[in-house]
């Protein structure tokens, strides 16, 4: 009966395929991006909620949220919804996916989708139950979970079901993944908890102690992303930066350098080095041999400051790459695992268990 039962679940779920947008979701603490089988990457907005002040009610969600960052009057809070990588606020983060799940899956509204997420390599079982309950009751028919660096691995193309090391560095907006994987498996994984978040708040503390400056988290950003650099540039850069000055509380401009901001870097890059080294050490030998042909393949959006490559290929002595297109390689990874059932069920099976139990 029971087996009776199982086949019967099988042809509905197959059935219900047909008729839905199953969907790939890299909900990450800066941005979200979407992945619909059958068209690719349709979405890729921050993760930010806007809401009354006091109440739950949603005002905004995503990039016209995130254009409220710091300049909403005092009943609108704009919040992130995601810190660390994990779920911080369960109701925000359900009104936020709900959203999204709506805005990729207009058309097909009758049936809910199937969802693959992926999630940091290091959080609970309790936060990945709340990934989980949260994609559900925003309108999943069935949640799959699969560990962000094993999703990059599949999304950069790595043959991760070779008995080959292969190893990756996925840096995130609230995590920093680094994996060695062989055989479809993680043969040693380590998630911390710093990302390009980390990154702005150094800029954020630098320029508060050199100049006396504040300034918001969205340009701390933009400076990062124009002038910051994690090894010395062939042409080193400025740029003018407005802020409030906290002694006189009025309006300042200054202007910095790049060797400033990577000297404002330094700390959370080395947090980075330091736990790279640390998971080389503990890779098996054999597959630290494949590694020094095959190298380190880095992800995701913090990936992209420049010159980290050629850091982290200095201080292992490993030849870095640097993925093709590094923010959207968790999310294209889930949406690669989504048109294999089997696959999907290899590479997620042990964190689904592990949820239920």
């Amino acid at each position: 009966m029971a087996k009776i039962f199982q086949q019967l679940k099988r042809i509905v779920n197959y059935a219900l395929g047909l008729f839905s947008n199953d969907m790939g979701i890299d909900l990450g603490t800066a941005t979200t991006l979407v992945f619909v089988k059958g068209e690719g990457v349709v979405l890729c907005e921050p993760s930010v909620v806007a809401i009354e002040r006091g109440t739950s009610h949603v005002l905004a969600v995503g990039e016209e949220a995130k254009r409220m960052l710091g300049r909403t009057p005092g009943n609108i809070i704009a919040i992130r919804p995601m810190k660390d990588g994990v779920i911080s606020d369960f109701e925000i983060t359900e009104a936020m996916l709900r959203y999204f799940i709506k805005k990729v899956h207009h058309r097909r509204v009758l049936v809910r989708p199937r969802i693959v997420i992926a999630i940091p390599s290091g959080i609970t079982e309790v936060e990945k139950r709340a990934v989980k309950d949260s994609a559900e009751r925003a309108g999943a028919r069935e949640v799959f979970l699969i560990e962000e660096p094993i999703a990059a691995a599949i999304g950069v193309g790595l043959p991760i079901q070779e008995p080959v090391g292969n190893m990756i560095i996925d840096i995130g907006g609230g995590t920093t993944e680094i994996a060695v994987i062989s055989l479809a498996g993680t043969v040693f994984s380590k998630s911390i908890r710093i990302g390009g978040d980390e990154m702005n708040e150094a800029v954020i503390e630098y320029l508060k102690k050199t100049y006396n400056l504040m300034v918001g988290e969205r340009t701390a950003e933009d400076i990062k992303i124009k002038i910051g650099s994690a090894y010395p540039l062939e042409e080193e850069l400025n740029m003018e930066v407005k802020g409030r000055d906290l002694v006189a509380g009025l309006p300042k401009t200054v202007t910095i350098t790049s060797e400033e901001v990577r000297e404002s870097l330094q700390e959370p890059l080395r947090a980075i080095l330091e736990v790279t080294k640390m998971s080389l050490e503990r890779t098996p030998p054999e597959l630290a041999a494949d590694l020094i042909d095959h190298g380190i393949v880095m992800a995701g959006g913090g990936s992209l400051l420049k010159g980290l490559d050629k850091l982290i290929s200095e201080e292992t002595g490993l030849p870095v790459h640097l993925a093709d297109d590094p923010v959207t390689a968790v999310v294209n990874g889930t949406g690669r695992v989504l048109s294999e059932i089997a696959y999907l069920k290899k590479v997620t099976v042990s964190v689904k268990t592990e949820v239920r139990n």
